[in-house]
C-alpha cells in the first residue's frame, strides 16, 4: 500500500511560560487512513500539510522570540511559503468537500520527552488515559482557530507504543465532511473501565454509539437497531411480530429514548423471506428498515461499518453491545442507553450439551460469559453488537437476537451473525 511520509517533520516546540509540561509531537508517517466500508480507499494527507504549516509557524514564532529580529527576506520567504501551502491546503479541502469524501485520517505522533511506560499497553489505565488526553488536548489546540476548526470534531489516541526516541502514538483524527458513507468512528472514548453490564451496568455518554437506533411501535420502544446508512436500519426480524406497518412504526436516535436527538419515520420494513414467526428455531431473524428521510449525520449520529461476508472475527475477541433494554429478566427498558463488553464464545463451545445444545446454526453467533451475569436483556434485541479493529474503527459484528432469560450460567446472549447475512443485507439495501 502506498504511503506518504513526512520527510523533514518539524516538532511542536514546548512553551516555557505556564509551567507545565508540553510534548515534542513529530509527524512520523502519515499512511493515510482507509475508508472504512466493505473495500477500504485511501484518504488524501491533507493534514500533513496543516500539521507541518502549523509546526512551521510556530518555529518561525520561536525564532521571532529568540532573536527579536528576522531579516525582511527571510520574512517575505517564510509569508510567501505559508499562503502557497495554505493555498493548497484549501484547494485540497475544497475538493474533498465537493467529492463528498470520508472524513478520517491516521497519523502517528513521536513523543520526544516522554518515557515508555509498559502502562501505556492497555487503554484502561490511568496513565494511558492521561497521556492521551494530553495528545488529544494539544491537537485540538492545533485545529482550534483554523480554517478547519468547524470541520474537525476530535482526535483519538489508538495505541501508544514505545520507540527509541520516546513514546509513539497512533491517532485517528476526525472531520466533517459531507459525507453519507462514512462509518465507525466514535466521538468519544470509553466512559468506564472494566467489564460492565447492560443488566444494572453503567450508562453510556453521548457520542460513544452513535449507531444506535431505537425502533418504536406505536411511539413505545420496542427493539434496537443499528445505523448502516443515513436512511437504512439493520435489527431483528422478530422486533416485528407485533406489527409489520411501517405506519405505525418511528425510529429515535441518541443516548436518550426521551427526548432524542432525532426522529425519523419509516417507509418500509424488509424481513428476511426465510424468517417465520411460527417456527421458533430463531434462523433468519435480520431484518432492515428503510427511514422515510434521511438522518443528519453528526458526531453523536452516525453509521457503523459493515464487515465484508468474508471477515472473521475470532473467539475472545472483545466486542460491545448496547442498548435500553431491561436491568432484570422481565423487566421494564430505561431511558438512557446501556452498554456492556463481552467476548465471541466459539459455536463449538456454544452447542456444548450444557450451553445450548446444538441450538446455534453457521447465521448465530454467541457472545458473552460462560459465568454469565453480563448480557443483553428485553429491549436490546435488535441492537448491535460490535468490534474496533486495530485502528479504532467499529464494525457490527452481531445484531442482539436470542438467549435463555438474561445473565444466566452456560446461557451466554446469541446474536444473528451479520457477515453470513452480509450479501442479504446488500441486496436489499445497496450498502
Amino acid at each position: 500500500m502506498e504511503k506518504t511520509m513526512v520527510k523533514q517533520a518539524v516538532p511542536l516546540q514546548p512553551t516555557e511560560d505556564d509551567g507545565k509540561q508540553r510534548f515534542h509531537l513529530q509527524s512520523m508517517e502519515d499512511p493515510m487512513l482507509e475508508q472504512m466500508n466493505e473495500n477500504l480507499e485511501i484518504f488524501c494527507p491533507v493534514i500533513d500539510m496543516l500539521l507541518v504549516s502549523s509546526f512551521t509557524i510556530g518555529i518561525a514564532i520561536q525564532m521571532d522570540r529568540a532573536t527579536k529580529r528576522i531579516e525582511p527576506w527571510k520574512i517575505a520567504i517564510i509569508v510567501v511559503s505559508v499562503i502557497v501551502g495554505l493555498a493548497l491546503i484549501i484547494g485540497l479541502i475544497t475538493f474533498l468537500l465537493c467529492h463528498d469524501q470520508d472524513r478520517y485520517y491516521n497519523a502517528s505522533f513521536l513523543i520526544t520527552n516522554v518515557k515508555y511506560d509498559p502502562q501505556y499497553e492497555r487503554q484502561t489505565t490511568e496513565e494511558f488515559r492521561h497521556l492521551s488526553q494530553e495528545i488529544e488536548t494539544m491537537i485540538s489546540e492545533v485545529f482550534k482557530g483554523s480554517f478547519l476548526s468547524k470541520r474537525y470534531i476530535r482526535s483519538h489516541v489508538v495505541s501508544l507504543s514505545p520507540d527509541p526516541g520516546g513514546v509513539l502514538a497512533s491517532v485517528v483524527l476526525v472531520f466533517k465532511f459531507a459525507s453519507a458513507d462514512s462509518c465507525g468512528i466514535r466521538r468519544q472514548t470509553f466512559s468506564f473501565t472494566g467489564v460492565e453490564r447492560i443488566i444494572g451496568g453503567q450508562r453510556a455518554q453521548d457520542g460513544e454509539w452513535p449507531w444506535q437506533a431505537s425502533i418504536q411501535l406505536d411511539g413505545t420502544h420496542r427493539c434496537g437497531a443499528s445505523v448502516i446508512s443515513n436512511t437504512w436500519l439493520v435489527t431483528a426480524a422478530h422486533c416485528f411480530r407485533g406489527g409489520k406497518d411501517p405506519r405505525r412504526w418511528t425510529a429515535s436516535f441518541g443516548i436518550l429514548l426521551r427526548p432524542p436527538k432525532q426522529k425519523k419515520f419509516i417507509r418500509r420494513i424488509i424481513i428476511h423471506e426465510k424468517y417465520s414467526d411460527f417456527v421458533l428455531d430463531h434462523q433468519y431473524d435480520v431484518a432492515v428498515v428503510e427511514l422515510a428521510s434521511a438522518i443528519e449525520f453528526t458526531s453523536d449520529v452516525h453509521s457503523v461499518c459493515l464487515p465484508e461476508a468474508s471477515t472473521i472475527f475470532p473467539e475472545n475477541a472483545s466486542c460491545f453491545v448496547t442498548g435500553w433494554g431491561a436491568l432484570e429478566n422481565d423487566g421494564y427498558s430505561v431511558n438512557q442507553l446501556r452498554q456492556a463488553e463481552v467476548k465471541i464464545i466459539s459455536t463449538a463451545t456454544c452447542n456444548r450439551r450444557q450451553v445450548y445444545g446444538g441450538a446455534i446454526t453457521p447465521g448465530m453467533l454467541c457472545a458473552g460469559y460462560l459465568e454469565g451475569k453480563v448480557d443483553a436483556c428485553q429491549g436490546d434485541s435488535g441492537g448491535p453488537l460490535v468490534h474496533a479493529n486495530s485502528r479504532g474503527i467499529w464494525y457490527l459484528v452481531g445484531i442482539v437476537s436470542w438467549g435463555d432469560e438474561c445473565g444466566k450460567p452456560n446461557k451466554p446472549g446469541v446474536y444473528v451473525r451479520v457477515t453470513y447475512y452480509r450479501n442479504w443485507i446488500n441486496s436489499k439495501t445497496g450498502i
